[in-house]
């Protein structure tokens, strides 16, 4: 699959299954089908889950900055012409570390660089940065299935 960069939600959701409110990236800015992706996702205001994550003081969930960068991953993967239309799933999160509050307004850029591809089985390093500043990093493990 050859698509231009940069894309947008409209090309994104033919690539993964995600479907608002959990698709978590808006733009993807590099693609390199099978080793890796750069995405980009605006923090806004009315999230949905911001509402409650924390009343008065709003914080991007970790686990959600983590789902964005495991979807920016998906992207690289799925987007191979033998894996569309399959799912990438969590296999494993090693060295997962959280540096930076997230909150509306941050834009984050999402990395996600596959070290190890091994089957239907791939790892890689992810990274999510606002500005300059890292946010999160995290070693990802996922498993291409039906």
């Amino acid at each position: 699959m050859t698509v231009a960069t940069p894309f947008g939600r409209e090309a994104i959701e033919e690539i993964l299954p995600h479907r608002e409110p959990f698709l978590l990236i808006d733009e993807v800015l590099e693609l390199r089908p099978g080793e890796g992706a750069v995405a980009r996702k605006t923090v806004r205001e009315d999230e949905w889950y911001l509402r409650g994550h924390f009343p008065g003081r709003p914080v991007m969930p970790g686990v959600l900055i983590v789902e964005a960068l495991a979807q920016t991953g998906a992207v690289a993967v799925l987007s191979e012409e033998e894996n569309r239309g399959r799912l990438a799933l969590f296999a494993g999160i090693d060295d997962c570390r959280f540096k930076r509050i997230v909150e509306p307004g941050d834009v984050l850029t999402l990395e996600c660089e596959f070290v190890r591809v091994r089957g239907p089985i791939a790892k890689g390093e992810g990274r999510a940065l606002v500005g300059d500043e890292l946010a999160v990093s995290a070693t990802l493990t996922v498993f291409v299935g039906e």
